[in-house]
């Protein structure tokens, strides 16, 4: 047990007895015998509040200075230092703002080593205008001073700015240092400026400090960022002292300029000692991984690197949740859930957008809306990712009311966001809802719209079979219409039957991606639908002449943490017999609720399912029977299908669902489809 704390000591002898416990890192006590003194002078006060900003503790340094601003003390700049450092810690902009005030209500504004505090903490506050306002009051600026602002522009998203200010201070005949070298070439990456990289590079050669790691390390990561991977391997290899942080960098460079074999054995080398790996490295190898398309391999890395004894922290649970949503593994998703729930990461809005997301790709919907619910300050990024979900699950409303929300909550949206709610607009035929959001976009919310809002809109009167308004939109656009804008006016042609406005768009089309399949296999699909065979026959020997080529259809379906893909008419699964004896039994039972072949979708889908000989053997049809075989009391299956699902498919899958009394969810290239009690999401209309 502590030994009591002296009472009424003098203050000299409780501001040393306050100085010790500090030095030794016994805040507590520091604070007790503090608590204890009638009347702390601006010593005692400065001395605390220094130890606990010292110690990390930045929200009691910030609760101290309250109170002694309460008591209507006058801080000195010694004070007001420590304040500003705590600040700085603790990212809190409305006590920066607080703290640049009281420095200038006490005339301490133009002290330079509080004034390029001041700066430093507006920038990690990312506050640009208050760090510039701090750099413009300073009488005199020395190279702490320009460094801390180029620092500033670069963390607040300004690079160009802070390459200019960089130039600035050289012009001012202010010599940079190494931690304006190192604090300035991130801009040069972000901004790929490879000349400017270049000249810093000389002048750290020039200075002779080359043998400086983090130098080293960021020349490393500029060279990459400008595609220039050999430089970036000749630095590294002529360093000293490579740290943990230069390999770090090396792995990601590898990664960026496609060499992931080479990233990998940087990583193995690292690895033959163990205290070279910290959670950096782990993160980016398993990132480059994710990167380079090598998904398995990555969620392999995460395994091990559990087994080294490092537990996924946020960067490496978002990552980890993006592979599971690129490879639809609902398990593995779930499993990510669980150890977010474990380990506290639930107030963590990053991990939790991610899951969001994984939940709604996975078809699992309505497990996105309760992990959205459960996010207490919802950023932008969140209510986006949140209204795409719902956009292409087919869900317009909820999109729009969404979006609705969000305005009201006071979060600004974004362009990604105007994408994501004019999409449900259009998945949904909310043709004046969607028109009236694209006109607010410049409008109220002073955002200028891109080809992406365009194509959203043409689609979006595309689908309400307003065809000609369509090409007409697309002949006044200010910005060179897309292959997406063409393609939504072809797609809707087909649906349509418009044979005039799907020569032109598909004439557009093939100027803009000669080698897409899918644009000639759709014209010639609607030339054959209105019997048009000479022009259906030119179309695809023109396809064939060129050596176009096109994508074959797979579905695919999860059974027991085991993904089995189809292609049509395919027979290799051990379990076709099955498959085949029941789509058999199957077809007479929704032929008997009603259920007629459609073989005109079949002609006008052929580019889906090229090879197939009959409606039965369609890819998503086996993967369907497949899963409806494999239920195991679950109520729900889950299809994926690389383009876009048959006609006849969609119509023969919405009996297959009132039949069996299972929901069947089928994600194709473009939406998801939920079939329910013999009706789909989409309305018959995708």
């Amino acid at each position: 047990m502590l030994p009591r704390l002296p009472s009424n000591l003098p203050a000299q002898l409780s501001l040393k007895l306050i100085k010790t416990y500090c030095e030794s890192g016994d805040l507590t006590r520091a604070h007790q015998l503090f608590d204890k003194m009638s009347d702390p002078d601006l010593r005692s006060w400065t001395v605390l509040i220094s130890a606990y900003t010292r110690r990390g503790c930045a929200n009691e340094a910030i609760y101290l200075y309250t109170r002694l601003r309460d008591r209507e003390i006058q801080p000195d700049k010694f004070v007001l230092l420590s304040f500003v450092k705590a600040c700085a810690t603790y990212g809190d902009l409305i006590e920066a703002q607080r703290a640049h005030k009281d420095a200038i209500a006490f005339g301490f504004h133009q002290d330079l080593v509080l004034g390029n505090a001041m700066i430093d903490m507006f920038g990690k506050c990312k506050f640009l205008e208050g760090a510039k306002r701090v750099f413009n009051e300073l009488r005199f600026r020395d190279v702490i001073s320009w460094t801390s602002i180029c620092s500033c522009y670069v963390s607040c998203g300004r690079p160009r700015l802070g390459i200019n200010a960089f130039r600035e201070m050289v012009l001012d005949g202010v010599r940079p240092n190494s931690v304006s070298v190192s604090s300035i070439l991130p801009a040069c990456s972000e901004l790929k400026c490879l000349n400017l990289g270049r000249e810093i590079h000389g002048f750290v050669v020039r200075n002779g400090v080359t043998e400086n790691v983090f130098i080293s390390s960021a020349l490393v990561d500029m060279y990459a960022s400008c595609l220039h991977i050999k430089q970036a391997e000749l630095v590294f290899n002529r360093m000293v002292n490579r740290d943990i942080v230069s390999h770090n960098v090396m792995i990601s460079a590898y990664f960026e300029n496609g060499e992931p074999a080479k990233a990998l054995a940087t990583f193995e080398r690292m690895k033959v000692e163990p205290s070279k790996l910290n959670y950096a490295s782990w993160n980016a190898v398993i990132c480059g991984c994710l990167q380079a398309g090598r998904t398995q391999q990555a969620l392999e890395l995460l395994s091990e690197m559990q087994h080294a004894g490092f537990n996924p922290n946020q960067i490496t649970l978002t990552a980890v949740l993006t592979a599971c949503t690129n490879l639809e593994s609902l398990r593995g998703g779930k499993e990510i859930h669980g150890y977010i729930i474990r380990h506290g990461f639930l107030n963590d809005t990053t991990v939790l957008t991610a899951l969001i997301f994984m939940y709604a790709k996975c078809g699992k919907l309505e497990i996105s809306r309760k992990v959205f619910e459960m996010i207490s300050r919802k950023d932008t990024v969140a209510w986006n990712t949140m209204i795409y979900a719902n956009s292409m699950h087919g869900n317009g409303n909820e999109a729009l009311m969404l979006f609705n929300k969000m305005l009201k909550s006071g979060v600004k949206p974004n362009p990604v966001t105007f994408t994501g709610v004019l999409s449900g607009c259009s998945h949904s035929r909310l043709v004046d809802e969607g028109l009236f959001i694209f006109n607010s976009m410049r409008r109220v919310h002073m955002i200028e719209p891109d080809s992406e809002h365009h194509s959203c809109v043409v689609d979006i009167l595309s689908r309400a079979g307003r065809l000609e308004e369509a090409y007409q939109f697309i002949q006044n656009m200010v910005i060179e219409p897309t292959a997406s804008a063409w393609g939504a006016l072809l797609g809707a042609c087909r649906v349509y039957k418009n044979v005039d406005l799907a020569r032109i768009a598909a004439n557009r089309l093939f100027e803009i991606e000669p080698h897409n399949a899918g644009n000639y296999v759709l014209l010639s699909n609607i030339f054959v639908n209105a019997k048009l065979w000479g022009e259906a026959s030119e179309t695809r020997k023109s396809m064939r002449d060129k050596g176009i080529t096109k994508e074959p259809g797979c579905s695919w379906v999860r059974v027991k943490n085991k993904v089995h893909t189809f292609v049509a008419g395919d027979k290799s699964n051990e379990h076709s017999d099955d498959i085949y004896t029941f789509l058999s039994n199957m077809s007479e039972k929704i032929r008997q609720a009603g259920y007629l072949p459609d073989t005109d979708f079949v002609l006008q889908d052929l580019d889906c399912e090229e090879k197939e000989d009959t409606l039965c053997n369609h890819s998503e049809k086996l993967a369907v029977a497949f899963g409806l075989l494999n239920l195991s009391g679950e109520s729900s299956i889950t299809v994926f299908k690389n383009l876009r699902i048959c006609g006849d498919c969609h119509n023969a899958i919405k009996f297959m669902a009132k039949i069996s009394g299972v929901t069947i969810v089928v994600r194709d290239s473009l939406r998801f489809h939920h079939f329910r009690d013999g009706h789909c999401s989409c309305k018959d209309f995708w």
